[in-house]
């Protein structure tokens, strides 16, 4: 049996058509590689202290050196803050030393993955910053009578995910359950809070420090870069965001209306100023 393996003349015209395709292909290569590469020394570099843009940098309202504390911080942070840009616990932990600011990143927190935080949750001198009708006034308890070391454990996130976390990790209802009676209206102007009392972390650790610590001074230092990173944003076009409450009050809360009753419930709570 005789198998057509075709003429001479096919055979270099498939050929020549192979070397096309391969010329082709080769200078499609060295066009990508004439492109520029990012080089990573041209991305923006971050700041090795307060984690911000190096152009940006807020180290001059740092303190100079790491506050000298006796309470351990335990930020507990919801994984989507984590992404976020303008962020403040960063900026909280570059004003206390390593060992005295630990952020733990998750939604759930079992024993078994972390025995660190279920031995520190069982430790007498801990408490969790939660507000809620079970929770003791920070400013009116006395350390006395309790042993150190103190620990302070703050869940990061928005309310939401912060209650998803309180309530769904058994070790978080282990601590004290305290909250801060003093009214603060946060400086944080450039992000929504759902009230004109809710706080950043950074502001309520600050605000905490200071009472268990007994030094007022606390506050004012760990406040100066956030107020800093305010201002700067605002100077550059960012604009002031009032509380949900705040525009709900004044009529100026523009968006759809919930339809879910849950949620409409909660607003009509924030204009009667009853607590949610």
């Amino acid at each position: 049996m005789e198998i057509d393996l075709g003429s001479d003349s096919d055979t270099e015209v498939e050929a020549q058509e192979v070397e096309s395709v391969l010329s082709d292909e080769e200078g499609a290569i060295r066009g990508l590689s004439a492109l520029p590469v990012e080089n990573s020394t041209d991305r923006r570099a971050l700041c090795a202290r307060c984690s911000r843009p190096q152009k940006v940098c807020l180290c001059p309202f740092l303190p100079v050196c790491p506050l000298d504390v006796s309470t351990s911080l335990y930020i507990v942070q919801h994984p989507a803050e984590e992404g976020r840009v303008l962020r403040t616990v960063p900026l909280l932990a570059a004003c206390l030393p390593h060992e005295k600011c630990k952020v733990l990143i998750g939604r759930r927190f079992g024993e078994e993955r972390y025995p660190e935080l279920a031995t520190v949750c069982r430790n007498p001198g801990t408490f969790i910053l939660y507000p809620g009708a079970e929770a003791a006034n920070l400013e009116e308890m006395s350390l006395a009578d309790i042993q150190p070391p103190y620990a302070l454990i703050i869940i990061d996130g928005t309310w939401s995910q912060a209650k998803d976390i309180f309530y769904k990790n058994t070790l978080f209802r282990l601590p004290k359950q305290v909250q801060l009676k003093t009214p603060i209206s946060s400086q944080y102007v450039i992000r929504t809070q759902p009230t004109n009392m809710c706080l950043s972390t950074l502001e309520c650790a600050a605000a905490a420090l200071s009472v268990m610590e007994k030094r007022t001074e606390i506050q004012e230092i760990i406040l100066r870069p956030l107020q800093a990173l305010c201002s700067f944003q605002l100077q550059h076009g960012a604009q002031i965001h009032h509380s949900k409450e705040h525009l709900l009050k004044t009529g100026l809360y523009n968006k759809p209306m919930p339809k879910n009753k849950r949620k409409l419930k909660k607003m009509e709570l924030l204009v009667n100023n009853v607590k949610i």
